[in-house]
Order: structure tokens, then C-alpha cells, then sequence
């Protein structure tokens, strides 16, 4: 007798479904539990923002690939920083050699992000950034690059990745112990919730697959860790109204959601 299939995460799958396996009502799409999406016309009213993720090398490099992408009709930016800005050293550092602006470009300065940005009108792009325990330096750079270029920091969009527990639990870019890791990324929410309407402080990451999760353990941890942010910002005095809005979440889930 064969197998049955299982996902991944070592869980049955029946070899088809029917509505007798429905055990409730399915609520309407933009609806509590938001089982169907979180909008009632999902990406028929609204698309999605298309966004490569990019960067490598120098500013000057990562700019001209930023306005090919953005002529070629991307409609956002997905910023990759190299490892050594993921983790506050300088381009110079020792500790640095050989990884400047590998898998990402390297960022040390005001006039570095200026120089990323150069052209590219902030007020108009959103940009999401793939970056942790620099996260509030590297919102710094960018809400002042927009200043410069004379955006109003209620005017910048985007997302910085700023999840902390998940450099703990698998990626391992992490700068100071949890507890002070954790309220850095707190007050970076508490900052941006408060200051720039449109800008998401935090993106809880599901890098655990990488570090060897099931779908189904990927799922637990990045929810888990996103709970603990909410008790934190809760404990904080924070109306979860204000900032839960504002939480985003990125999963792998593959085929097996």
C-alpha cells in the first residue's frame, strides 16, 4: 500500500477535498479572520507594489540598477545591504575585507544613501529594506536623503525588515543581547508609529526555514516572535490600534500555507 502524502511539516493530505471537509463558513474576502485576504477587492483595487530585490556594490552601482528597474516599470525598491552594513562596520573595518558590497551594497554614511537615492524621487518610490540590527541608523540616512531632496519624513513609504528575534532564532546578524536588541527594534516601532504615517517599522521574517523549520514551524516561530513585539509594545503603553496596522509579515510558506 503506498505512502500517504504529507506535507512537509509531516502533515496528512487527503487525496481530494469536497465541502463536506469545509466545517464552518468561509467569511467574505477583507473580513475578520481575513482567511481570503485583508481587502474585500484585493489586488483588483489595489495591486501590488512590484519591487526586485536589489543592490550590490557601490551606491553609484546600485543607483543606476535602482532607475533601470524603476523605467523598466517596477513600481517600489527592495534594498539588499552587504553584510558588514548589516552589521555596523565601516567599508574600512578589517573585519569587513572581502565582503564589502557582496550580496548587497554597502552603505556607511549620509552621503552613501544620498548617493543610493540620487534621482530617485522618495516622495513618488516606496522602499522596503532587508536590514536588522543597523535598522535605525539606516532609517536615519533615508528619512534625512529624502530631507534633502525636500520630501517631508510624513511623505517617505516603505518597510525596514528591524526583526530582531529572527537573527536570534536563525540568521545570526545580530549586534547586542536579546533584551537590548529587542528594545531597539521596540523604539523604532514606537518612533515610526509616531512620525512617519506611511513608512512599516518592522517585517517579521520567516528565516527559520533556513535554519532548518518545517512550513509548520516557520509559521510558529514568526508568530511567536511577532506576539512577543506586540507584548513589548503593549507593556509600552502602545493602543495596539496605533501600531498593529503597521506590522508586517513575510513568510516562505511555499506551496504548503
Amino acid at each position: 500500500m503506498s505512502a500517504p502524502f504529507q506535507t512537509r511539516s509531516g502533515i496528512g493530505v487527503k487525496p481530494v477535498y469536497g465541502p463536506e471537509d469545509v466545517k464552518s463558513a468561509i467569511p467574505a474576502p477583507g473580513e475578520f479572520p481575513y482567511t481570503r485576504g485583508i481587502h474585500k477587492s484585493m489586488y483588483r483595487g489595489k495591486l501590488w507594489t512590484m519591487r526586485q530585490y536589489a543592490g550590490f556594490g557601490t551606491p553609484a552601482e546600485t543607483n543606476r540598477r535602482f532607475r533601470y528597474l524603476l523605467e523598466q516599470g517596477q513600481t517600489g525598491l527592495s534594498l539588499a545591504l552587504d553584510l558588514p552594513t548589516q552589521l555596523g562596520l565601516d567599508a574600512d573595518d578589517p573585519e569587513a575585507e572581502g565582503e564589502v558590497g557582496k550580496v548587497g551594497v554597502s552603505i556607511g554614511s549620509l552621503a552613501d544613501m544620498e548617493d543610493l537615492f540620487d534621482k530617485i524621487p522618495l516622495g513618488e518610490v516606496s522602499t522596503s529594506m532587508t536590514i536588522n540590527a543597523t535598522a535605525p541608523i539606516l532609517l536615519a540616512f533615508y528619512e534625512e536623503a529624502a530631507k534633502r531632496q525636500g520630501v517631508a519624513a510624513e511623505r517617505i513609504s516603505g518597510t525596514v525588515q528591524n526583526d530582531l528575534l529572527k537573527e536570534f532564532g536563525a540568521r545570526g546578524a545580530w549586534l547586542f543581547p536579546i533584551d537590548a536588541s529587542m528594545r531597539l527594534a521596540c523604539d523604532l516601532i514606537e518612533d515610526t508609529v509616531a512620525r512617519l504615517p506611511r513608512f512599516n517599522p518592522i517585517s517579521i521574517a520567516s528565516h527559520y526555514r533556513d535554519a532548518g523549520a518545517t512550513p509548520a514551524e516557520e509559521a510558529a516561530y514568526t508568530l511567536a516572535a511577532g506576539k512577543a513585539y506586540v507584548e513589548e509594545l503593549i507593556r509600552r503603553g502602545l493602543p495596539p490600534d496605533r501600531f498593529a496596522p503597521r506590522l508586517s509579515f513575510f513568510f516562505y510558506t511555499y506551496t504548503n500555507f
